[in-house]
Order: C-alpha cells, then sequence, then structure tokens
C-alpha cells in the first residue's frame, strides 16, 4: 500500500522548495542531506511530505520519549491509513546485573516490562516484515539488540484451511513462544475451546480463532479478545491475512510471541558451544589462582542452560545472545536497523542532539560487565550483548535526513555541503524580537515583565543556570504570588509532560529551567522568553543553546526574548545575528505575499497510554521504596548500577531520615546517614 498524506494543509512558504530539494537529493543517490528548519517552520509536515513521495519504509530516532511519543501523535494523523509504530524501551524498572568486588556483594538483574510497550516493539518488526508502507518513531532503544530478524522470519507460522491439524496447531504456538492458558486469556496466550484454539496475539490488539472439525483446521476468524466480538473490516489487517476467498479467511501468518528466536533445530549445538565456551573459561581461572570464580562461573552457566533446555530461556539469557544469534567475537548485533531494507529512509529528529548520544551509547557499561566477567559471574562473551557503536550504527544509516535548527560540524560534514534551509514560516510568524538587559537586577525586572505577559493571558519560559537557582528562583516567584513551576532532569519524563501540558492550559503560567526548554518543546501560549546569566560563556549559553532556547517564543505572534547580561558573548552575538537573519527573510516574505502573522493554534492531546504511564511510574517508586527499606549496605551497595531517577530518590529518603533522627536527638545515627549521603555524592 502506498504512503497516503492526509492533511487539511498544502505546503507553503519554504516548504515546496525543501520538499522538492530532498526529494531530489534522494533520487540522485545523496545518501545524508541537512534539514535545517527553524522552530515553527513544519519541519515535520515537510518530512510527512517526503515519506509520501519517496515511498520507503521510513525509520525516524527521536533523542527522548517524549518527544518520541509527540512525533508518533503527529505522523499517527498524517497516515492514518499507513503502519505507524512507537518503539521505545520496553522497562518500567530496570536494575543491571552487577558485583561490587569492595563489599562482595552480587546484585541481580532485575526488571519489569511493560506490556503494551512491548506489544508495540513487536508491532513494529511484524509490519517490517510484512509490509513497505511503514513509519517507525524510536528513541535510542533502535541500536539495542534485540534478536535476529532472519531467525525472526523463519519461525513465522502459517495456519492455512485444509493444511493444518489440531494437534500441530498447538504445537506450532509453543514453538512462537504462545503460552497455553485456559483461564486468563492475555497477549502471547491461547486458549483451547471445543473444537477451537483462541490465539491473543502478542504484536496487535486483535484474536485469531482456529475452528477445527474433526482434526482439520475448517474457518479462521480475527476477533476482539476483549469482548470476543468479530473484527468486520479485514481490508486493514494485511500483514496478518495472507488469503482469503471472499469474507472468509483461509490463510493466516502468525509471528513470534517475542523478539529473542533461535533455530530450534540447532539449539543443542549452541547449548554445547555454551558449555565448552564455559570450561575453557573456567581453565582460564583455575589457571589465574581464581579457584572461587572459576567454581562459580561453573555452576552458573549449568544452571543456565538446565533452564534454557527446560523452560526455552533463562534470567539474563540475553548474554548468550552472540551463540542464539549465530554471530561471532566483535559482530555487531542484530538492532532493529536490521529489520529495514537497505534503502530506507532515516531520520534523526534534533540530530545535533541525537547524533552525540547514539555516539555515546556503547560505551554505557563496558565496566560493570567486565567486573562480572572477571569474578566469574559472566562468560567472557556476554561482553557482545550490546548497542551498536557508532561506526557499526553508520553502516546501517540509510538515506538519512538530519533535522536540526542548529546542525554540528558533523551533520554538515557527513551531507556534503547537502543543506536544504527552511527558515520561512507558513503562519508568517518572524522569530522573537531581542533585547539585551543588565544582569545586574534581572530578577526585579523579570517579574515585571512576567506581570506584563500573564495579563495578556499569555506564559513565559526563564531558564537559568543550575537546578538549584532554577528552584530557588521558582520558590521567590511563588511568594510574589506568581503561578511557576520548575522543570529539570530530577524530574520523571512522565511527570515533565504533565508539567508542559499545565503550562499550556493555564495551571501554571511562569516555567522555569535549565537545558530541558531546547529542542523540540512544542508550546504556542509561550509569548516570553527570560534568558537569566545569558553572558555566562559554555554548553548552556553556546550560541547554538541560545538560538535553541530562543526558538521557543518562535510560536506566537508577540514572541519576544530576554537576555539579561552584562556583557555580549561572542556566542550571543552569532546567536543574536542568526535569528536577525532569519527575521529579515521572513518579514519580506510575509511583506512579498501579503501575510499577516498569526499565532499557531494547536490543541492539547492527551498522553499515548495515560492509564499505562500511570502505571508505569507507580510501580516504579514502588521498587525504588522497596528497595529503600532494605538494609542500608545493601542498598548503598547497590546504588552505583541503579538508574539516575532511582539515585536521587534514594539520596532524598536519606536525607530525611537523617533530618528525622536528628530531631529525635538521634546524633549519632544522623551522622551516620549524613556521612553515607557525602560518601554516595563523592
Amino acid at each position: 500500500m502506498p504512503f497516503q498524506l492526509h492533511s487539511d494543509y498544502k505546503p507553503t512558504g519554504d516548504q515546496p522548495q525543501a520538499i522538492e530539494k530532498l526529494i531530489s537529493g534522494i533520487k540522485k543517490g545523496h545518501r545524508n542531506q541537512v534539514l535545517l528548519g527553524v522552530t515553527g517552520s513544519g519541519k515535520t509536515f515537510t518530512i510527512a511530505n517526503v515519506i509520501q513521495a519517496v515511498g520507503k519504509p521510513t525509520l525516524i530516532i527521536s533523542h527522548n520519549k517524549t518527544l518520541a511519543a509527540q512525533l508518533y501523535q503527529e505522523f499517527k494523523e498524517f497516515f492514518p491509513y499507513n503502519a505507524v509504530h512507537y518503539f521505545v524501551s520496553y522497562y518500567d524498572y530496570y536494575q543491571p546485573e552487577a558485583y561490587i568486588p569492595q563489599r562482595d556483594l552480587y546484585i541481580e538483574k532485575d526488571a519489569d516490562i511493560n506490556e503494551e510497550i512491548d506489544k508495540l516493539r513487536l508491532a513494529s518488526t511484524n509490519s517490517l516484515l510484512t509490509r513497505d508502507d511503514v513509519i517507525v518513531i524510536a528513541s535510542v532503544s533502535a541500536i539495542y539488540n534485540i534478536g535476529s530478524p532472519i531467525n525472526y522470519r523463519r519461525a513465522m507460522k502459517i495456519f492455512e484451511v485444509g493444511k493444518i491439524s489440531f494437534k500441530k496447531a498447538q504445537s506450532d504456538l509453543i514453538d512462537l513462544f504462545y503460552e497455553r492458558n485456559d483461564y486468563d486469556f492475555k497477549r502471547g496466550t491461547f486458549r483451547n475451546r471445543t473444537n477451537c484454539l483462541d490465539v491473543n496475539l502478542s504484536y496487535t490488539d486483535l484474536g485469531l480463532k482456529l475452528i477445527f472439525q474433526g482434526n482439520s483446521l475448517t474457518d479462521i476468524k480475527i476477533f476482539n479478545p476483549v469482548d470476543g466480538s468479530p473484527v468486520a473490516n479485514l481490508d486493514s489487517h494485511i500483514e496478518l491475512i495472507l488469503a482469503k476467498e471472499g469474507d472468509r479467511i483461509t490463510k493466516v501468518a502468525v509471528y513470534p510471541a517475542k523478539h529473542y528466536i533461535t533455530d530450534q533445530t540447532k539449539i543443542e549445538q549452541k547449548l554445547k558451544k555454551i558449555e565448552s565456551d564455559m570450561q575453557s573459561r573456567v581453565k582460564e581461572l583455575k589457571r589465574e589462582g581464581k579457584h572461587l570464580e572459576a567454581h562459580r562461573l561453573g555452576q552458573k552457566v549449568k544452571y543456565d542452560l538446565e533452564m534454557i533446555k527446560e523452560l526455552g530461556y533463562c534470567k539474563g539469557i540475553e548474554n548468550y545472545s552472540i551463540y542464539f544469534d549465530d554471530r561471532k567475537i566483535g559482530d555487531p548485533p542484530y538492532s532493529l536497523l536490521d529489520y529495514f531494507p537497505k534503502d530506507y529512509l532515516l531520520i534523526l529528529d534534533e540530530s545535533h542532539i541525537t547524533v552525540p548520544q547514539i555516539r555515546g551509547m556503547s560505551e554505557g557499561d563496558l565496566s560493570r560487565k567486565q567486573t562480572l566477567i572477571d569474578y566469574g559471574f559472566r562468560l567472557p562473551t556476554a561482553m557482545q550483548n550490546r548497542p551498536l557503536n557508532f561506526s557499526e550504527f553508520e553502516d546501517r544509516m540509510g538515506y538519512t535526513i538530519f533535522m536540526s535548527a542548529t546542525p554540528e560540524e558533523y551533520e554538515i560534514t557527513k551531507s556534503k555541503g547537502n543543506v536544504v534551509e527552511q527558515v520561512i514560516r507558513p503562519t508568517g510568524l518572524v522569530d522573537p524580537k531581542i533585547e539585551v538587559r543588565t544582569a545586574q537586577t534581572q530578577i526585579e525586572d523579570l517579574i515585571k515583565e512576567i506581570e506584563i505577559t500573564v495579563k495578556k493571558g499569555n506564559r513565559t519560559l526563564v531558564t537559568t543556570l543550575t537546578k538549584r537557582m532554577a528552584e530557588e528562583l521558582s520558590t521567590y516567584l511563588k511568594g510574589k504570588n506568581i503561578k511557576v513551576t520548575y522543570l529539570h532532569s530530577d524530574i520523571d519524563t512522565l511527570e515533565r509532560t504533565d508539567i508542559l501540558t499545565n503550562l499550556r492550559d493555564g495551571t501554571f503560567d511562569v516555567l522555569v529551567g535549565i537545558n530541558l526548554l531546547r529542542e523540540g518543546l512544542d508550546l504556542p501560549e509561550v509569548a516570553l522568553v527570560a534568558i537569566l546569566d545569558a553572558d555566562k560563556e559554555g554548553f548552556l549559553r553556546s550560541h547554538t543553546s541560545l538560538i535553541q532556547t530562543m526558538g521557543r517564543a518562535a510560536r506566537h505572534v508577540e514572541g519576544r526574548v530576554i537576555l539579561y547580561a552584562d556583557n555580549i558573548t561572542k556566542s550571543m552575538k552569532a546567536a543574536i545575528k542568526e535569528v536577525e537573519r532569519r527575521r529579515k527573510i521572513q518579514l519580506k516574505y510575509n511583506e512579498d505575499n501579503g501575510i499577516i502573522p498569526q499565532s499557531i493554534q494547536k490543541s492539547i492531546r492527551t498522553r499515548i497510554m495515560p492509564k499505562i504511564e500511570e502505571e508505569q511510574a507507580n510501580d516504579r517508586i514502588k521498587k525504588v521504596e522497596q528497595k529503600i527499606g532494605k538494609d542500608i549496605e545493601v542498598m548503598t551497595a547497590s546504588y552505583h548500577v541503579l538508574s539516575k531517577t532511582e539515585q536521587k530518590k534514594i539520596l532524598k529518603w536519606l536525607k530525611e531520615e537523617m533530618q528525622r533522627e536528628a530531631e529525635k536527638m538521634n546524633f549519632e545515627r544522623a551522622i551516620e546517614l549524613r556521612d553515607l549521603v557525602r560518601q554516595l555524592t563523592k
């Protein structure tokens, strides 16, 4: 099915020429291009038009889940009849396996998988293997190992009327890792009913009813697993139905219930290879005089092998992925990128952030894994369970468009100068006016400007240099009866989305932040951006950061920016110069075409999965609270392998506990806790 773009709008402003140049570049074989598009110029709509014209499966990578979710919603609206999917990490909670030698403490892997996100991930790969009109919006989770697409495709089973028995159908479903469960009919299970098998598919919200007469499959139905009602529109399920006669389904394909699949005919061979490598490693450890480690490794691997033989999996089976994926040492892992054809379309959203993030992922946990290997908890091959490194990622890039308002040197060089500018906004909105005011009276002046903005019914963003400054300024403004809150990295992703929604709907008038107010935030109600201490050179006040931050005011017809500074830095000069250049282009376009600028009007979208996200947050908090309740030594030892969010929660709890002990005059205990906080934050 071709891509069908649905929109009430037509390309205007800079969009037609940008669309034409990008399409032409792809047709000419240019593997890398840059779309330099200002905030509010409609870059997403431009890319949607390119996708429709080029007709290639498309992967869009965003640097965080929040922006990925925003893009997913937009592309779902643009392409309602095509396969648009969302692929992000499916962990609600994740504590990696680790060993702390100083305390001789082993911490087992602990994780909770979000079933809804797992379904969306499986739906992505299923569509990629069965159709061409696919758009996947992903986070950097796209570069992590998910198993071989070859094994996944081979494992697919066909159920055809008249050609499969009841017993064989059950056997095939079990081979696909569907579990029989006659009582709890959940995703990834099947149940045995009189003369039929009901299958709750793992990668969609549909169920299959396989109806038998005697010992032969005679009919196939698609139904809603929640209420059992039949599904009428069969044409929209092309990835599931292989053949039909009129409205009667005669042949369907069922894919595995999980990504990690191995060739069952070679399983014994693979297990023997693991055992052989284990014996070689045990001998090596003994030669080094590490008898405890050798014994530990032998016991661990033997137990894992027994579990795999009996159940088909074991805890931490991903550490053996190199064997099951038929890879050699040093071979890249299989990721989502391997499910795409070689000539697919790749969009790197906010590329100046996404590219460095992808580059840094492979270095993440090498030391943790090396410790596990050195002390006999894992085979050396566990190091091969990893994300793609950057050169491997580059080898898998399709026709790539780097999308950014401020592309970095890498993107410009990689594209060999194929930079397409999109600096005219169809709405006629002009880049905000910029004022530079003294930093010596910045807070007093800021309050006056906020009051003026609030009276007009508009919102204000304020950026500071540190979290402490953001929190303290927020508290101070509250004391002045201003509806304000702050946003920084200590706040969970879910809560950040709620805060931004609350700003838009008027629950708050002012949002104070640091670096989270830069890329991709769609806040058309914001008319004022105030940047405190703008002359403090550094990452947060570089010309790139300043342009991105100032762009937050570009969606409002009264948008303006105040830079509080006592000196004009090189970064400020460069940023102001670029914004003025863009203003002139837009103003000339408006004058030539008789356009009167209009503020962007955008409805406030609901979350993709409100209930699921709420449960996810509650489960994560519950897990951390359970960890806090454990013995402090155990908790401290595991501290460094927890996520940053969990570390912050533990520190907060320790400080509160210290205060409680001090209030009870239990000063020795309070001092212990104080020293513990200092030790953890070194």
